[in-house]
């Protein structure tokens, strides 16, 4: 029985699928028999159509029929071939050069005559763009990671010797391959779906979320972004003032006549591209584009080649529309690691100002449909992809055989690490968490289990113990997270402690290894710290697209702690400071939270997740801890609200502007301990939103208003003071503002266990920053404009390493 319900099964794919035959072939050069890479493939009368893959090489996949297909290619005589479809054929084109003289351009005197052609062709453009509403497309997508060596998932790594040159040659060392279709509706709606995807298996599929939408370039519009920067098209609206063109060459497609231009910036150090442009002579359309990133645009220079292609063809209303996207990028960091990353996408099957519902669209602007990685080899054989290469099909079994391979346990391990995987579920606490030191525990020890990501990716834990010499107190903490609904968009997190805890937390926003470091060498701890013991349970949830809300149960019982060590490598004559009391009190409170999220999000098949994609943003977020003494039995009666507000905008020259507004308000006696601390950096190191001239714990308060600015301006000064000769040194600069109002309650104040410092007008501090844009370390000069006295000024070292 079993075998005939598998011969039916079979029976029932073969005849879903039987209708799709396969036409394949090569696209060659007719005098040299050399491949013509990218070469546009289409169905005569239809919207159907593929490119060649860099080899020439092409498949079309259709239904039984007759048709007739078109080869092309900028330069060469088209080619049509008849094909009565009724098995898989193999159809190959030789193409022949033509050359030709196209008629003059009229200009006027003295005028260059590319200039001319550029202002028409973004005259086209906007005639395009209006006619234009809308549009449905299917994409196939094909990824390239190239390296000298082969890197395995979860936890494996190519390994790279520092201070060891890596000169080996690049191979494919990750593939990814996805199939979408995109929607458009103006004025600026869009959405793409993924229909199916596949990777090697080294290649999670969560990051195969490439499309042919909104992630890739179209250099129709104005829009043009690389590593966040935005770049002129060469046919943007203000092109003509940025770019110098010349006419290089006449060719021909499709009995067309093409105008082939080099352009590049006028101002050889200005963040833009160089290359050329193919421009119909008679409707000015975009033809082609084969363009390479400047050196401005090239970030640290991290990057030896950057070359982006694209063709188009005109569609319904000759409308022209991108073909394909391609783009080619090769690097070499200090000389260490060399790599490579290939992507090309073929677009088809377009759908020109189609009737689209707005119900279509709304945030969810990429979603990978629930069967997308469900699709086997019969399913691939069907759709229309980019041929794979010899070399990527043998690397794709080169990869797979090596993640099949049994990993040992010092695959995972090494001395600089936090943690050390154990398997895919579970890690332990590597040698830099294993040691720690502060003036409370003394030297201390360490042991922690991370659970990530199991039972379908939901369940998430960890359990950290810890044993301190110096005050002989042995320390606990556990803490679970299970999460809820298809996209796992609801949480239901536990956690329980009997620990050593720091003293505004919140407010330092540096790493207990720093904090151990600067211990040894300059006998400073910026941190204060408290024992607490307690329990914490909270559900959070998505409630609409932009909603979230949760409540929870909160105990905790404060107790003072105090130095016991006096311990450093160095300036052993010094004391520390002492640690700061507390408010020692048991807290039992609920707990409230909400966040409003407006930026758009990606449904990966698993996870639902927010990006604002270059746009403007603002995330709202707040909570509120409600003390009751009658009902929870709590020592003491108060509320505590506190909110924040995180923005980005696009300002000087389209550079981010990120802006962070955070607020606390009380009511009630409020331990000194739950206040709001505002965040700041220690003697030498500082980080983002943070106030530079200011130490942790210097300034809190239960009633607190602040705001931080970080302006990027990349290399903007250097351009404003005509100092080319730093341009090279590929400087970044920005600008920060900090400022602040904090308060203490009048209750909160007859429970204050010592001093404080109120902020009643408002504080203010101004500074800038300058760094390298490929280094992850910058320095921060910062001054107070008011409140003088100590720190007034500040030189800071920012880096996320801290």
């Amino acid at each position: 029985m079993k075998f005939f319900i598998s011969i039916f099964l079979l029976l029932i794919i073969n005849a879903t699928y039987a209708q799709k035959y396969i036409i394949k072939g090569k696209v060659t050069d007719a005098g040299t028999s050399q491949p013509l890479s990218f070469a546009n493939i289409r169905i005569d009368k239809s919207t159907l159509g593929t490119a060649a893959s860099i080899e020439g090489a092409f498949e079309l996949r259709l239904d039984q029929g007759n048709y007739k297909i078109i080869a092309s290619v900028l330069g060469y005589k088209s080619d049509t071939l008849s094909v009565n479809l009724n098995s898989n054929v193999s159809k190959d084109f030789a193409l022949e050069q033509i050359s030709i003289r196209l008629s003059e351009v009229t200009v006027l005197p003295g005028i260059n005559p590319a200039l001319e052609i550029i202002r028409r062709a973004i005259i086209s453009k906007h005639e395009r763009n209006e006619k234009l509403e809308s549009y449905v497309f299917n994409a196939f997508t094909k990824g390239l990671v190239k390296t000298t060596q082969d890197f395995r998932s979860s936890g494996g790594s190519a390994s790279i010797s520092i201070g060891t040159r890596d000169t080996g040659a690049l191979k494919i060392t990750g593939i990814i391959e996805n199939e979408s279709r995109g929607y458009f509706k103006k004025p600026n709606q869009y959405k793409d779906e993924i229909i199916a995807r596949k990777q090697t298996a080294n290649t999670p599929s969560s990051i195969n979320i490439l499309t042919g939408g909104r992630l890739l370039q179209n250099f129709y519009t104005d829009d043009i972004q690389f590593f966040d920067r935005p770049l002129l098209s060469p046919i943007a609206d203000d092109a003509l003032d940025f770019y110098y063109y010349i006419i290089e060459d006449t060719l021909a497609i499709d009995n067309r006549n093409i105008f082939q231009i080099s352009f590049e910036p006028i101002n050889p150090s200005d963040a833009g591209f160089w290359g050329k442009v193919f421009i119909a002579d008679s409707s000015f359309t975009l033809v082609k584009l084969d363009l390479h990133l400047t050196d401005a645009a090239n970030p640290g220079r991290l990057f030896n080649k950057i070359n982006i292609l694209q063709q188009f063809s005109s569609y319904d209303h000759n409308i022209p529309m991108p073909i394909d996207y391609r783009i080619f990028v090769e690097g070499n960091f200090l000389g260490l690691a060399k790599f490579g990353f290939e992507l090309n996408s073929i677009f088809y099957d377009y759908q020109i100002n189609p009737n689209l519902d707005d119900n279509i669209f709304g945030r969810l602007v990429i979603k990978v449909m629930p069967d997308a990685d469900k699709k086997d080899s019969t399913y691939w054989k069907t759709t229309q992809t980019i041929p794979n290469s010899m070399e990527e099909l043998f690397s794709y079994k080169r990869i797979d055989s090596l993640e099949a391979v049994p990993r040992s346990m010092a695959d995972n391990f090494s001395l600089l690490s936090f943690s050390w995987r154990l398997n895919d579920y579970f890690s332990v606490f590597g040698p830099l968490r294993i040691y720690s030191f502060n003036r409370v525990e003394g030297h201390g020890v360490n042991f922690g289990v991370n659970l990530t990501r199991a039972l379908e990716k939901r369940l998430s834990g960890n359990l950290d113990l810890g044993y301190g010499f110096s005050d002989k107190k042995f320390k606990s903490r556990i803490a679970a997270q299970y999460l809820l609904g298809e996209y796992r968009t609801h949480s239901i997190s536990f956690s329980a402690e009997n620990s050593l805890n720091d003293l505004f937390n919140e407010s330092v926003a540096f790493s207990k290894l720093t904090s151990t470091l600067t211990s040894w060498i300059g006998k400073y701890d910026e941190r204060d710290y408290y024992y607490s013991r307690g329990f914490n349970i909270k559900y959070f949830g998505e409630v609409s697209e932009v909603l979230f809300l949760g409540f929870g149960l909160l105990n905790r019982t404060d107790k003072n702690a105090v130095n016991n060590s006096n311990f450093s490598f160095l300036n052993k004559h010094k004391t520390y400071n002492p640690n700061k009391n507390i408010f020692e009190t048991r807290i039992n409170a609920f707990t409230t939270s909400l966040r409003l999220d407006f930026r758009n999000f990606i449904e990966d098949g698993e996870f639902r997740r927010r990006s604002s994609f270059g746009d403007a943003y603002a995330i709202f977020s707040g909570d509120a801890i409600i003390s009751n003494s009658s009902l929870l039995k709590s020592s003491l009666d108060f509320q505590l609200y506190r909110f924040t507000i995180n923005s980005f905008f696009r300002t000087i020259e389209s550079n981010p502007l990120n802006i962070i507004l955070r607020g606390v308000y009380s009511n009630g006696p409020v331990p000194f301990q739950m206040m709001y601390s505002l965040p700041a950096s220690t003697e030498s190191a500082s980080q983002d939103f943070i106030y530079r001239t200011l130490r942790p714990g210097d300034v809190y308060g239960d009633r607190v208003l602040s705001i931080n600015l970080e302006q990027s301006l990349r290399d903007l000064p250097i351009s404003w003071l005509n100092l080319e000769i730093f341009r090279k040194l590929q400087l970044n600069f920005g600008v920060h503002f900090g400022a602040a109002i904090t308060q203490i309650s009048e209750k909160s104040k007859n429970i204050m266990p010592h001093q404080f410092v109120e902020y009643k007008h408002p504080f203010y501090e101004l500074g800038f920053s300058v760094g390298q844009a490929i280094f992850p370390v910058r320095i921060d000069f910062t001054w107070k404009l008011n409140y003088f006295g100590n720190n007034n000024f500040s030189v800071d070292i920012n880096s996320p390493l801290f």
